[in-house]
């Protein structure tokens, strides 16, 4: 079974093609150059270094968010397209489970985080490859939040070193940070977390951004404003 794995949700562009239990190309990069433009030119190339022709995709998986709106976006519209024109299906996966999955062996907590601006991030919580918690959220709450778990934590993630010296300083000695190679998201990592997954429906595959938009925090606020005139 070929796979094609697409993660877009940050900076990073992840792509995979991975027959069965093979990868048989990956490519990653954080430089920031816009996912409009080079994601398609990426997976084409990514393919045709595979010797892989579209037709012959038996699966997609799609990175869903959090992260940026317009990165997520991209690749569930890349992912939705490919996978309509193709008929084939779907899957959609976290995209904080993804960089958090770069860590399995870690005895103890590994939490996956984004920044989002404001003393906020996208954060993951996972012990055992299991989901705790995901969400939108204050990192002052996220490190109340572990640092009440009692473990030893890893933090996985480009954007752990913007915010690594207030990490440091609340869990001290109980803190890890994962090495540059291990924060970036691997769409080969992506496709396997799919392979545990039901497919969604083409339509109904959304990105999961876990708070609501500029736009739409506007838009509840007008209406709030008329409802009490």
């Amino acid at each position: 079974m070929i796979w094609l794995g697409i993660d877009t949700s940050h900076t990073p562009l992840a792509v995979a093609v991975v027959e069965d239990d093979r990868v048989l190309a990956s490519y990653q990069s954080s430089l920031k150059i816009t996912h409009s433009i080079g994601a398609m030119p990426a997976i084409e190339a990514l393919l045709k270094k595979a010797d892989i022709k579209p037709g012959e995709i038996d699966a997609i998986a799609v990175a869903i968010g959090p992260g940026s709106y317009t990165g997520v976006r991209i690749g569930v519209t890349i992912g939705k397209t490919l996978a309509w024109t193709l008929k084939k299906p779907i899957f959609s996966v976290s995209s904080l489970q993804v960089l958090a999955s770069n860590a399995p062996y870690f005895p103890g907590i590994v939490c996956a985080i984004m920044d989002a601006r404001r003393g906020n991030v996208f954060a993951g919580i996972y012990t055992n490859g299991e989901v705790v918690k995901e969400a939108h959220m204050p990192l002052v709450e996220l490190l109340k939040t572990v640092d009440e778990m009692g473990q030893p934590v890893l933090f996985v993630g480009m954007d752990v070193s913007i915010h690594w010296e207030q990490i440091k300083e609340v869990l001290g000695d109980r803190v890890e940070r994962a090495s540059a190679a291990f924060s970036l998201p691997n769409a080969a990592v992506l496709v396997e977390l799919a392979k545990k997954l039901q497919p969604t429906e083409v339509h109904t595959t959304v990105p999961e951004y876990l708070r609501i938009t500029e736009a739409e925090a506007n838009w509840m606020k007008e209406q709030k404003k008329n409802d009490n005139k």
